[in-house]
Formats: structure tokens, C-alpha cells, sequence
């Protein structure tokens, strides 16, 4: 009768559970001796199951281990050696095994090792739903979050889950009308269509948007991978948008921004003095240098009257800078990474001057340098050949040669002149770059950083293996060598490394030779430039 409810009690298993349940064994929680109606029903579970070798496992007496023993029963050899290995269920069971992060380098003994304890881990996370019924079937209460150790913990997450249902509908409808209104042809015009591209605050907030319509999918994550993505974007977001709040906080307390917009005007007309005292020492004798003075005077004076015309646009926006302030700071509860990249945008505003200043310097020194190149190759009887883009050899008549040697000349002697300005107003702008480039990369840092990996890597470090180790329980001749196996945890390095978030802006692609090249040339430089933008 025994046998026929073994084998019942099995296969409803298999039923409710949808796992294959194999035998291998049989074990007793009896610290006494074995009673002869139990020691004989589980000798005869062996036959009715078919495993070799048949294990058996019990308690040792008053001792805190097991003993275990094995039997072959069509087999004369003698017993093997038995490993007895004690691990946590449930901590393996929650953990994620990642396999070694350079395996271009690992052998193949390695990575059939890795494979292997892979499978291991696999067959204990099979197991998750008999754990969960076996552990949690005791009650009237269905406990479905069992990975907490508390009932009441469980219930409220049950609650929140709940909640959440409605609030996710509800947010997927308005994601769903915010990017309806995104992907309409009147973001497509001229002038909003520059707006979108240019500034990094519309960059951030459909970057941002993005994350929103990942978290609030009813499509259920496939992978661990997925699942950690979405946690870690949610997180991001709910720091980034307490962050931002705290900062709104702080702003509109104490009347700070009245402060800041008393302060900004001041320190916008210092500047374009100190650009004008620059300039009027760029049209003397700057360190001793001899300009060309009639070109000299002339780029001095037209660049004294664009700041004469940035002082007039600043003090007619001066009434209005509070208020301006005042409705930005409000942007700051979408989240501390929006103000940032309102503050890049309003640094690109308030020095435009100095960006016109760089590119009218940088296309004039540009202009020489490519025309002196080419009066170069003339001298040499050469030419650039633009369907081929290679130079060829090409024979010049003697006027070509006169008017090329007085070309030449001149250019040559006016590139001091034009190389000073492009020099100085190209430090400016790389000084400007700097300050912007330091707030994209916190910005990047925020959106890309996995809070929610590390932070379960801080506290509950067995969900994120790179490995396990075993301890030495009790070596005994005569007993079984009994082992722990603990789990090694991913390095905070791995964690970012693995689990990193992509984000809209990229670091320089240039090299730093290729920056001073491009520099010495006065090509226009955007460090910062953002993934599929065209440059002007």
C-alpha cells in the first residue's frame, strides 16, 4: 500500500508542478534509531525505483549532519567514496550564475567546468516551484512572494502588486499619447525639428520617455538580463526624479531664484567686458607680436560689434530672466538629469557669442590653411584630384604661377593675424566644451549606472554569482567528506561592466590625434556629439 501511495504522491506532483521528478534516493529526519518498519519500507523503495547507485541519507543521532551511504545492487564494486556537499536552497535557487566575462581567453577545461556547474544551478532553479509548495502549503494564506522570510512583508507585496495594475494601465495610455504626439509629422518642421536635434534637454526627455515605455510593458521579461534592465531603469528613475525634486526644493526656498537671476546679469556683462578688454588688446601689440594691422582693426571691430549686440540682447531679456528661471526650475521634478541638461542648453545660450566667435575664427583660419595647401601643390606642379580624391601631377602656364606665387604670399603673411583670433577664441570655446562635456557626463552617469545591481549586490550578494567556493565541514576517516559550498559574488566592477544602461550621447570618437589634427586645421570640433546627427 506504501508503494502505491509513493508513486501517487509522485506523479500528482509531476501534474501540478509541470517538473520531472526523479528518484534517486531515500533520507529520514529520525534522530533516534531506525524503527524496523521504516529502515524496511525504505529498503524496499529501492526496489521500486530503479537508480544506481540507491543513496541513502539520515541523521546522526544528536549531530548536526548527515550520514550518507550507497548501494549498487547489480554491481560487485565496492563502494565508492562519497562527497557530501551542503548548499543554501534558496539563496542558489534566487542566485544568477554569469559565466567568465572574457571566454576568448579561457580553455576549453574552464569552460566545460563553467558549463557544468551552469547545469547545476539551472537544475536547482527548476526546482522553485516544489520549494515554494513544500514551504508555503501550511497555511490559509497562498504566499506567492516567497523570496521574503516574513508573511506580512509578502502580503504587502502582494497588495502593491495589486495597485500597480491599474496605475501601469494608466501610464502606458499617456506614454502611448506623449509618443503619438512625438512621432507626429509637426515635430518633422524646420524649426522644431532643429529644437529636437540641438538641445540636450529634448535629447533626455525622449530618452527618459524611452525608459517609461520599457517599465510600464505588460510584456514579461524573458530573461535575467531583461528583468535586471527594467529594475535597474526603475530605480534610476525614482533617484533621478527624488534627486530633481530635493533640487526644486532647495531652489524655491529662501527666494534662490530671484537671487540667481539678480546674479546672472552681472556676471553675463563682466564677461563681454572681459572679452572686450581682450579683444582690444588682440588689436594693439599682443606680446610683442606685429599684426597685419589693417586686418587686425578690421576682425577687432567686427567682433567688439557682435558683443555690443550680445550686451543689448541681455539686457533686453533682463525684466524677463526671473520669470524665464522661475518656470525652469519647475522642470526639475521630471528629474535631476533634465535640469542638468537645461543648464548645458542655458550655458550654450548665454555664451552663443563665444561659439560665433569660434566658428568665424575657425572658418577664415580654415579658408588659409586649405588655400595654402593647394598654392603648395601648385608650386610642386601638383593638383587634387576630386573624383579621385588623390593629388596628380598637372602642368601650369606662367601666369597660373604668378598669380599662385601672389596668392600665396599674401595669404602667408596674413595667416599670424587670423592664426592669433583663431587661437584665442578656440580656447574659449574648448573652456565652454569642458563645462558642458562634465555635465553630460553626469548625466551619463546617472542614466546609465545600475543602481539596482549594485545595490543587490551590497546587500544580498548571492543573486549575482561569478562562482562558488567550498569549505571543509568535517573530515573524518570512515565518514563522508562533508563540504559547503558558498557563492562567490560578481565584483562591483563586473556588476557595472554587465549590467550597464545604454545612453543617448556618446563619448568622443576622435582620438586625441585626430582632435589636434582636426584642431591645426580649423575644422570644427563637437566632442560631444550626439549618436546619428549630421554636422552643420
Amino acid at each position: 500500500m506504501s508503494r502505491e501511495l509513493v508513486k501517487q504522491y509522485l506523479s500528482e506532483v509531476q501534474r501540478v508542478t509541470k517538473i520531472s521528478v526523479s528518484v534517486l534516493g531515500s533520507w529520514s529526519n529520525s534522530k533516534q534509531e531506525k524503527e524496523e518498519n521504516l529502515s524496511k519500507f525504505l529498503e524496499d523503495l529501492g526496489t521500486i525505483f530503479s537508480h544506481e547507485p540507491w543513496i541513502q541519507i539520515s541523521k546522526e543521532g544528536d549531530s548536526k549532519f548527515w550520514s550518507c551511504s550507497t548501494f549498487q545492487k547489480h554491481s560487485n564494486n565496492p563502494k565508492e567514496e562519497v562527497i557530501l556537499i551542503y548548499y543554501d536552497q534558496r539563496k542558489v535557487m534566487l542566485s544568477h550564475l554569469h559565466p567568465p566575462f572574457d571566454t576568448a581567453t579561457s580553455t576549453d577545461h574552464e569552460t566545460d567546468d563553467a558549463s557544468k556547474l551552469s547545469a547545476i544551478f539551472h537544475t536547482v532553479a527548476k526546482s522553485k516551484i516544489l520549494f515554494m509548495t513544500d514551504r508555503y502549503d501550511d497555511g490559509p494564506i497562498k504566499l506567492t512572494h516567497w523570496q521574503s522570510d516574513g508573511a506580512e512583508a509578502s502580503i504587502i507585496v502582494e497588495l502593491m502588486k495589486q495597485a500597480s495594475v491599474p496605475a501601469c494601465m494608466l501610464l502606458t495610455f499617456l506614454l502611448s499619447l506623449v509618443s503619438g504626439i512625438c512621432r507626429s509629422r509637426v515635430l518633422k518642421f524646420w524649426p522644431l525639428s532643429f529644437l529636437w536635434r540641438k538641445l540636450s534637454t529634448c535629447e533626455q526627455l525622449g530618452h527618459r520617455l524611452q525608459h517609461l515605455q520599457v517599465i510600464s510593458s505588460n510584456k514579461k521579461a524573458q530573461t535575467q538580463t531583461q528583468l535586471m534592465r527594467k529594475a535597474n531603469i526603475f530605480v534610476s528613475l525614482l533617484i533621478d526624479v527624488a534627486l530633481g525634486i530635493l533640487l526644486m526644493s532647495w531652489l524655491y526656498r529662501k527666494n534662490r531664484i530671484g537671487h540667481l537671476a539678480d546674479t546672472l546679469i552681472p556676471v553675463a556683462d563682466h564677461v563681454a567686458e572681459e572679452l572686450q578688454d581682450l579683444l582690444q588688446w588682440l588689436m594693439g601689440a599682443p606680446a610683442g607680436l606685429k599684426m597685419n594691422r589693417a586686418l587686425d582693426q578690421v576682425l577687432g571691430r567686427f567682433f567688439l560689434y557682435h558683443i555690443h549686440l550680445w550686451i543689448s540682447y541681455i539686457h533686453l531679456m533682463s525684466p524677463f530672466i526671473e520669470k524665464i528661471l522661475w518656470y525652469v526650475g519647475l522642470s526639475a521634478c521630471l528629474g535631476l538629469t533634465v535640469a542638468l541638461c537645461i543648464l548645458s542648453d542655458i550655458i550654450a545660450l548665454l555664451t552663443f557669442h563665444i561659439y560665433c566667435f569660434y566658428v568665424y575664427g575657425a572658418r577664415l583660419y580654415c579658408l588659409k590653411i586649405y588655400g595654402l595647401s593647394s598654392l603648395w601643390r601648385l608650386f610642386r606642379g601638383k593638383k587634387w584630384n576630386v573624383l579621385r580624391q588623390r593629388v596628380d601631377s598637372c602642368s601650369y602656364d606662367l601666369d597660373q604661377l604668378f598669380i599662385g606665387t601672389l596668392l600665396f604670399t599674401i595669404l602667408l603673411f596674413l595667416l599670424p593675424t587670423t592664426a592669433l583670433y583663431y587661437l584665442v577664441f578656440t580656447l574659449l570655446r574648448l573652456l565652454v566644451v569642458i563645462v558642458q562635456g562634465l555635465i553630460h557626463l553626469l548625466v551619463d552617469l546617472i542614466d546609465s549606472l545600475p543602481l539596482y545591481s549594485i545595490l543587490l549586490r551590497l546587500c544580498r550578494s548571492y543573486r549575482l554569482a561569478a562562482g562558488v567556493k567550498f569549505r571543509v565541514l568535517e573530515q573524518q576517516d570512515g565518514k563522508p567528506l562533508r563540504l559547503l559550498m558558498q557563492i562567490n559574488p560578481l565584483s562591483y566592477g563586473r556588476v557595472v561592466q554587465t549590467y550597464r544602461l545604454p545612453t543617448y550621447s556618446c563619448y568622443p570618437k576622435d582620438s586625441w590625434t585626430s582632435l589636434c589634427k582636426k584642431l591645426f586645421l580649423g575644422e570644427l570640433i563637437y566632442p560631444w556629439k550626439h549618436k546619428g546627427e549630421k554636422q552643420d
